[in-house]
């Protein structure tokens, strides 16, 4: 039997801080059987020094310049990670007033924050300015009119920065991929500098910058140095209108290993791209990007007990209790996850399985045709189930949602308790 990468020797997502230690899979020095059996399953581990190191590439990237690392939140805005990067003293990228909330609630400086997004509401503009946001960041000439009303209103001026949408290819799947003429997301970039002309004209508004972002789980340097490209040829075209912009955001969307993916290092495709940024002369601007998957994507697994084994004419089902509530990203993106048992068992034989949920919905799988060696009982590590999982988890057929556990050393903390059929029946008005 051809082995699957579950049953494999090779080096794993989130290493050296997610590992085996004589055979035994561990976050940090963390026991993933005793948290198991602490608080339940599913369950959400994560490392915090995985977390800080990808921090710490990318401000080795940015050693010697002006530079703001905004977290982008929903890739997990659980409280606890969230300040985690707060006492870093990162800035945030947010999407909603909820958002917003979510980020002062956990610390976060609101002069560090940029508000993305294509569909603001006037309450959040008015929410946003009340807190003394860094920047808007606009996607639609609508938005900013709408915008400079809301604080004209409120007796303030928004700082903004146009997001462009440059018509590059980000090469990752197509829902994730915010760049191209057809996502509608950003300004297009033949109509950029007569938005911009626009913008200044608004008596509720102060310019300020510049952004765009390319999509997500980029894995490839080629495409943010194409976007970059268009972007300073685009600051040129705007300042020549006498429109000074005082910051360049570049985006996210940096990919993680999830599947022996090679996505470049941090530090290092900034050291290609701030070559070109000096070589056209723009090196001494202060920069933004919005990181989110590479900061916490392979510093969490997600744990399942496996309940049953169910051999088939065609499929042969491990059915575990963590589903597609819990883990979207396989059922939304056909995404692949790697899964691993906790304990491995060096004698046995493995099977062919698919890795299957509990949800009525034939979509409800977290992984197919993997090789393992497991029994009603056992646990299994989803791994890089640190991005786009606790952050996108629903109660679909009324189930909870995971606890979570954040790990440091040999301290795992309780970051988020398990949700009850009665915290879900408190939300609603029984009449």
């Amino acid at each position: 039997m051809t082995a699957s990468p579950a049953s494999t020797g090779t080096v794993l997502p989130g290493q050296p801080h997610i590992a085996r230690e004589d055979g035994t899979l561990r976050v940090e020095q963390a026991d993933l059987q005793a948290l198991a059996r602490e608080h339940g399953t599913p369950l959400f581990v994560y490392s915090k020094q995985w977390m800080l190191d990808a921090l710490a590439a990318y401000r080795r990237g940015f050693e010697g310049r002006d530079a703001l690392v905004c977290y982008a939140m929903k890739a997990n805005s659980s409280l606890g990670v969230l300040r985690v990067f707060a006492e870093a003293g990162c800035g945030f990228d947010i999407v909603s007033g909820g958002e917003l909330a979510r980020v002062l609630a956990a610390g976060a400086d609101a002069r560090k924050v940029i508000f993305s997004g294509v569909g603001k509401t006037r309450a959040e503009m008015r929410q946003a300015l009340d807190a003394g946001i860094a920047c808007f960041n606009v996607e639609s000439e609508a938005e900013l009119d709408v915008l400079s009303d809301v604080a004209v209103a409120a007796g303030k001026r928004a700082p903004v920065s146009l997001r462009i949408n440059p018509n590059v290819d980000a090469k990752t799947h197509p829902y994730i991929s915010t760049g191209l003429k057809g996502n509608k997301f950003g300004i297009a970039h033949d109509r950029a500098v007569e938005v911009y002309r626009h913008a200044t004209s608004l008596p509720g508004l102060t310019v300020v910058g510049i952004d765009c972002h390319i999509g997500s789980q980029i894995t490839e340097a080629s495409p943010y140095l194409d976007a970059l490209e268009r972007v300073l040829d685009l600051v040129q075209a705007i300042e020549a209108q006498d429109i000074r912009l005082q910051h360049l955001d570049f985006g996210g969307g940096l990919g993680i290993d999830y599947n022996g993916d090679t996505p470049p290092a941090a530090d290092a495709l900034w050291q290609q791209l701030l070559a070109r940024l000096d070589a056209r002369g723009f090196g001494d601007r202060k920069l933004v990007i919005e990181p989110g998957r590479s900061l916490v994507g392979n510093a969490g697994v997600c744990l399942t007990e496996v309940l049953y084994t169910k051999p088939g004419e065609e499929k042969n089902f491990c059915i575990v209790d963590a589903a597609m509530n819990d883990l979207p990203r396989p059922a939304m993106y056909e995404a692949f996850h790697r899964i691993e048992p906790v304990v491995l068992k060096a004698d046995a034989e493995p099977v062919r399985y698919d890795v299957v949920g509990p949800v009525c919905e034939s979509g409800d799988w977290l992984g197919r045709d993997r090789d393992l060696a497991v029994q009603s009982g056992d646990l299994l590590a989803v791994l890089s189930a640190g991005a786009y999982c606790m952050s996108m988890a629903s109660n679909y057929n009324t189930r909870g949602r995971a606890a979570e556990v954040l790990v440091s050393g040999t301290e795992a903390r309780l970051i988020r308790r398990r949700e009850t059929v009665e915290d879900q029946l408190r939300t609603e008005q029984l009449l």
